[in-house]
């Protein structure tokens, strides 16, 4: 197969009272070293709208208003083999340390998963019955061909939580 890829760093901090969890970077944000850089990726434009917030590109500032939010961001895998940006084509997973990132943060009170891969690995991480509420959401991917409002109304969700 080909290298292994890895996820990003977590961000994180003591404030942070939701997390939001993908599966693993794409090729796009694996290039640019950023969550979400593919450009037809919803997640950014989703959350400005979601938080009543000037959408921007600069992407210092795009983590400045996650955490203004008390917003967390992190991926389910740690690393993998993946041939493309498809979850299908994961293979040789490692899963990241939820847990205990969960446990190093207890002012997280929910989790959001972005999409259907993130959900079901975090099931095998955590169980199905974890102490804080877990919530799957469509994913962001252009390749889940939701409409932007469709996904932009189950995201809602999260504004409960903040």
């Amino acid at each position: 197969m080909q290298n292994r890829i890895s996820s990003f760093p977590p961000i994180i901090d003591n404030n942070s009272k939701i997390i939001i969890l993908g599966s693993i970077p794409g090729v796009k944000s694996l290039e640019k070293q950023q969550y979400y850089g593919h450009p037809q990726n919803k997640f950014w434009k989703i959350i400005f709208e979601l938080l009543n917030e000037e959408f921007t590109e600069d992407y210092d500032e795009k983590i400045n208003l996650l955490k203004k939010h008390n917003i967390a961001l992190w991926d389910v895998i740690d690393s993998c083999e993946r041939k493309g940006s498809l979850d299908s084509e994961i293979k040789n997973e490692e899963a990241n340390q939820i847990e205990e990132l969960l446990e190093d943060h207890p002012n997280i009170q929910a989790i959001f998963c972005n999409g259907g891969k993130s959900y079901k690995n975090l099931q095998k991480i955590l169980g199905k019955n974890y102490k804080i509420p877990v919530f799957l959401l469509p994913s962001t991917s252009p390749l889940h061909t939701v409409s932007f409002e469709k996904k932009l109304e189950e995201w809602k969700k999260i504004k409960m939580h903040l």
